[in-house]
């Protein structure tokens, strides 16, 4: 099988079912932005990190390709494939690794600023392109798309994880966090 279709040449591409969708179609740009979290969080797993850290991201890049695929399936034309569900327990096991981290972090009197280590850094990259995600996938909704709830909640949680995670891992390496302080 080759790499290249051709079929996009023109513009198009196809949805889970069959339809074709301009490439910058909201649906597409929703699942492309989930896309690029993803190698943003692979680009993260390959840093400086623990390995039960590492561990967990691998997970977390499992479940955008679920959230990818489900967007990308037109319910219009096909079924919902087991692959792509989301569960509460997806969102239950994000909660708990942010617990789990939040007990050794001291508590936040100031804004975090973006910065530390290089992974804490990712980590902050990581967050900002999950919010952007969650934007999508709110257009969407908005467009009057059925989008199932708990991509939206995953996602909010996610972007949460990515901040309890930036902080974990430069309070980890024992660097002193950036903080925003106005100074008046």
């Amino acid at each position: 099988m080759k790499i290249y279709t051709k079929t996009g040449d023109d513009g198009h591409t196809g949805l889970i079912g069959g339809t074709r969708v301009w490439k910058n179609n909201p649906r597409i740009e929703a699942y492309g932005t989930i896309d690029e979290l993803n190698a943003f969080t692979g680009n993260l797993c390959v840093q400086d990190i623990p390995d039960e850290v590492q561990h967990f991201l691998k997970k977390i890049q499992f479940q955008l390709f679920t959230l990818g695929s489900n967007l990308a399936t037109d319910l219009e034309a096909t079924a919902l494939k087991a692959a792509s569900v989301v569960s509460e327990d997806d969102i239950l096991q994000l909660e708990k690794e942010i617990d789990r981290m939040d007990t050794v972090l001291p508590p936040l009197h100031h804004f975090v600023l973006p910065g530390g280590t290089a992974a804490g850094a990712s980590a902050h990259i990581c967050r900002t392109i999950t919010r952007r995600a969650e934007r999508r996938v709110l257009d969407l909704q908005a467009s009057g798309m059925v989008v199932e709830p708990l991509i939206v909640k995953y996602l909010n949680r996610l972007s949460d994880y990515f901040f309890t995670l930036s902080r974990y891992v430069v309070v980890n390496k024992g660097v002193e966090e950036f903080f925003w302080k106005h100074d008046k």
